[in-house]
């Protein structure tokens, strides 16, 4: 069944790059089109994963730290209205400055109605001009005169000129409800608007990563290293790496596992990951037996489609407000057999960051075998070396006994090597 399924997608694939020789009338370019973005958002391909006109793969991550997921066919959507202040934060500053305007538009002329319906249905209106009338809203001859009364309430303006009096109880139950309602109103939009202005996400934007990782030999082990540092002189407080492999596979049962997340450790056993963020900081993930990479050399690199995801979090100094920075490396972003150069130096009695060459890199000689590969080279080395120093022993022995044994005892040599060992 998979080798069916397979045939098909490799089938459909070649008579796909077949089409692409000959030419095509729009509307079949415009259906190729959906289909090909309906191919990409399926991500069952062992192809390149949602590769672009500019034949690049799709990222899972954009370099500035944006996440390319949309979110589709949600259908129950009354979840984001029973969390409405975070769904109000989460808004646009245009579609959050118009919900905003609306809240406070809308209570204004809700309330300017329902006062123009009590002098209405009171008659205040027609005696606007007679002294002798106990008005219940006074001066309201209109309803934009109603629409005043009702925005200099809940403002708490108060000009003076129209008023609720004492004459009607309703008139001072409404003018209640509409001060409670104007209260939960700022309440909620002050709030919103004091969190939105105070996220730290603008934060991140000073918070840098190299535009490469590199792969090169550090204390005689294979080390991934890419370099991160912050541009402000207030300092993140408790900041912290983490590190995650993007990427597709097929398990052994054949069932197919897109954009699986893999943990790349940067030292959280050690303490490594936790950062004092002065100056940059190099970043190191020893490849290892239970890291991602164990098995990936230069050669296979090249071949795979990976995607790495870096994430900074830290407080903010300030405001004491959490703060997260990412941003994502693809395997064309893998530089191996390079190394970062030094951008620290001392002067004037100060340590001076270069930030010209925070993304300089420089090559340098190093085997294109894998770390795995490795280690059954120096394995394959150190047994021949113990096998030839075995066998140089064993000689040397035999060497002894048949020429200082007789020597020593006075026996011949000639029947001390007619011994059997």
């Amino acid at each position: 069944m998979h080798r069916n399924r397979h045939f098909k997608r490799f089938s459909s694939q070649r008579q796909s790059t077949l089409r692409g020789s000959m030419p095509l009338a729009p509307t079949e370019k415009r259906h190729g089109a959906k289909s090909f973005r309906r191919r990409c958002k399926l991500l069952g391909d062992e192809q390149p994963l949602c590769v672009t006109t500019n034949n690049q793969r799709q990222r899972y991550v954009t370099k500035d730290g944006k996440c390319r997921v949309n979110l589709g066919h949600i259908k129950d959507k009354s979840r984001f209205i029973s969390d409405i202040f975070t769904t109000l934060v989460d808004l646009k500053y245009v579609w959050f400055l118009l919900v905003f305007t609306a809240c406070y538009i809308l209570t204004w002329m809700s309330f300017g109605g329902i006062y123009f319906l009590g002098a209405w249905l009171r008659d205040d209106i027609a005696h606007v001009h007679d002294s002798q009338w106990q008005a219940c809203f006074e001066n309201v001859d209109g309803f934009l005169s109603a629409l005043l009364l009702s925005l200099e309430s809940q403002r708490t303006i108060g000009y003076g000129t129209r008023r609720v009096t004492a004459n009607c109880p309703e008139g001072v139950v409404l003018l209640m409800s509409q001060s409670i309602t104007g209260s939960i109103i700022d309440a909620v939009m002050v709030g919103c608007m004091f969190v939105k202005i105070s996220r730290p996400q603008q934060r991140a934007q000073t918070l840098i990563f190299s535009k490469h990782c590199v792969i090169c030999e550090r204390d005689e082990k294979l080390c991934l290293l890419f370099r991160i540092g912050d541009l402000r002189e207030s300092h993140m407080v408790d900041a912290k790496i983490r590190a995650k492999l993007i990427k597709s596979r097929q398990t052994k049962e054949g069932e197919f596992i897109p954009l699986e997340q893999s943990e790349i450790n940067l030292g959280y056993d050690t303490g490594g990951d936790r950062l004092l963020l002065v100056e940059p900081q190099t970043i190191t993930h020893i490849i290892n037996h239970s890291s991602p990479f164990w098995e990936v050399g230069a050669k296979r690199l090249k071949r795979e489609i990976l995607e790495i995801i870096v994430i900074l979090e830290g407080i903010v100094e300030a405001s004491g407000m959490t703060c997260q920075a990412r941003t994502s490396y693809t395997q064309d972003e893998i530089l191996w057999g390079h190394r970062f150069a030094s951008c620290i130096s001392l002067e004037k009695g100060a340590f001076l960051v270069d930030y010209s060459g925070f993304d300089k890199t420089f090559e340098v000689q190093m085997c294109p075998l894998s770390a795995r590969d490795r280690t059954g080279v120096v394995y394959w080395l150190c047994y021949n070396v113990f096998r030839k120093h075995i066998t140089s022993g064993f000689y040397l022995i035999k060497w002894f006994i048949s020429t200082m044994v007789p020597t020593i005892m006075g026996t011949d040599t000639d029947s001390v090597s007619d011994m059997k060992y």
